[in-house]
């Protein structure tokens, strides 16, 4: 796994695990909008439910 915080985001860079990571930190109570797919292009990244950028 790989993050990086941006602009108080969570930016997740990379995922190796099984684990649906992005599920799993709204589970622990970060809001949807303070999380971004960095691994996904802009374009592809307004289809998640998750912030952009």
């Amino acid at each position: 796994m790989h993050f990086d915080i941006e602009n108080e985001k969570i930016w997740i860079q990379y995922n190796g695990t099984e684990d649906i990571v992005p599920q799993r930190l709204v589970e622990l109570g970060v809001p949807p909008s303070d999380i971004v797919i960095g691994f996904y292009s802009p374009f592809k990244r307004q289809f998640t439910g998750y912030a952009v950028d």
